[in-house]
């Protein structure tokens, strides 16, 4: 493995921005100092650039297997580390949906041949595989994910002894989706009284409303709290959901609440020019409530700033609004799209590398990631934030060839993305297509 000097970064690690060297060797950083000669195959000079740890996004959709058309982890493992993500969590709503042992087994034999950055997969939840989650091996898979009200498959799990045998003994860390599916196919009967088919798009977050978001996420919270379940809820989308999460460390908290990339950057005003290719669920929803979510990300209510990648083609995103699938392609822009939010003032580029880093690696127990010590794992991802990124089609990593951001400028770029020690990305020169990822470990 080549021996990496990065010298002159400011490092942003751990609540601080340090001008140091790093030296790498064997996959990890050997050493951190104010000024490092050894000896070295590989230099780069970070003068004027900021090292981080790699993102490390708990929320991705790849779409292996069974639906490869739209995505998969060579294609969207590659978008990551072009975009500055090292490792990521996967979910479970694929084809055959990954609800069992063996299903978790296959995918981590699929990433190990064909995956660009580390990995972990999730195990789904529904209502009749209770007993494979109580027989969990913790360190197969990162958590397990419940769709407490969103519909994927039959991986809805609304049986409530279920559920509360779920929170009761899962052995890992729960993620859910929380969604109220009867308000929800309540609103769609309701539109359609109002419109036909022909529903706007503009009036997706009231179908997928502010109320169904709350009813749900309450009502896992409420579940964690009576069962002390170590609990994570994704995607918070509203300003009301808020109020269930405290402030503190994360480490402090067995229930954590996470945002996503383009719930912070987007609100309702751009369906009028983005139409479908923001859909999503939950919903993107209100001003105020991206407002209340920036917010909640500096003072600590948020924990985790993911993406929940997931795409879909391009003539899938042209249909009518019932047709159109919800999701969208993210990964290789997240970072660059959260930076734009350092910019803005929202937070601090510290806070920022809280949320993308430490914070995923102390949630869910990872060993030796997320942070920038001597002995840990280099991944990292240098950025000038003096740099500018165009979103264009033809910029797009991803299999689906489009991108939510298309015709924005980014005021800063990825210039070096290094997972275990070796150079995955270059702006020059692309990403290097003879290096893996390897499976992320845990320490629990």
């Amino acid at each position: 493995m080549t021996t990496t000097l990065i010298t002159n970064a400011k490092i942003v690690n751990e609540g601080r921005i340090e001008e140091r060297d790093v030296l790498i060797r064997r996959g990890r950083i050997e050493r951190i100092d104010t000024s490092i000669s050894a000896p070295a195959e590989e230099v780069i000079d970070a003068k004027g650039k900021h090292l981080l740890p790699g993102m490390i996004d708990d929320q991705v959709h790849f779409r292996e297997p069974g639906l490869t058309h739209k995505g998969d982890i060579h294609s969207e493992s590659r978008a990551a580390v072009a975009g500055g993500i090292t490792s990521y969590m996967e979910m479970p709503n694929v084809n055959p949906v990954t609800t069992n042992a063996t299903a978790l087994k296959d995918k981590l034999d699929r990433a190990a041949q064909r995956s660009f950055a580390n990995f972990a997969f999730y195990l789904g939840a529904s209502n009749d595989n209770l007993e494979n989650i109580q027989r969990l091996d913790p360190n197969l898979a990162c958590g397990v994910k419940v769709f407490m009200g969103a519909s994927t498959g039959n991986m809805l799990v609304d049986d409530p002894n279920i559920l509360e045998r779920i929170f009761a003994d899962c052995p890992v860390l729960i993620a859910t989706h929380c969604e109220d599916t009867p308000m929800i196919l309540a609103n769609e009967t309701r539109y359609r009284e109002q419109y036909g088919e022909a529903v706007p798009i503009e009036e997706h977050p009231n179908i997928r409303s502010v109320e169904a978001c709350y009813k749900s996420s309450s009502f896992a919270v409420d579940l964690a709290k009576r069962f002390g379940t170590k609990l994570h809820v994704l995607h918070i989308t509203t300003e009301k959901e808020l109020a269930l999460f405290e402030a503190g460390p994360v480490a402090q908290k067995q229930i954590t609440a996470e945002a996503c990339v383009h719930h912070l950057f987007f609100n309702e005003a751009d369906y009028a020019t983005r139409g479908a290719l923001i859909k999503c669920n939950p919903a993107i929803k209100k001003k105020t409530d991206q407002a209340a979510l920036l917010q909640a990300v500096k003072d600590d209510v948020i924990d985790i700033i993911a993406t929940d990648h997931a795409p879909h083609t391009w003539e899938e995103k042209q249909n009518a609004y019932f047709k159109a699938p919800a999701g969208l392609p993210l990964v290789q822009y997240a970072l660059v799209s959260a930076l734009e939010q350092v910019r803005a003032g929202h937070w601090s580029l510290e806070k920022l590398v809280e949320k993308i880093s430490h914070n995923v690696a102390t949630r869910y127990q990872l060993k030796d990631r997320g942070f920038i010590r001597e002995h840990y794992w280099a991944d990292l991802v240098l950025v000038d934030l003096d740099g500018k990124t165009k979103v264009s089609k033809e910029s797009v990593l991803s299999k689906c060839g489009w991108s939510p951001f298309e015709g924005i400028e980014f005021q800063s770029e990825v210039t070096h993305t290094w997972v275990n020690g070796a150079l995955m990305f270059e702006k020059t020169v692309g990403v290097t297509e003879n290096q893996r990822g390897v499976a992320l470990e845990f320490d629990r």
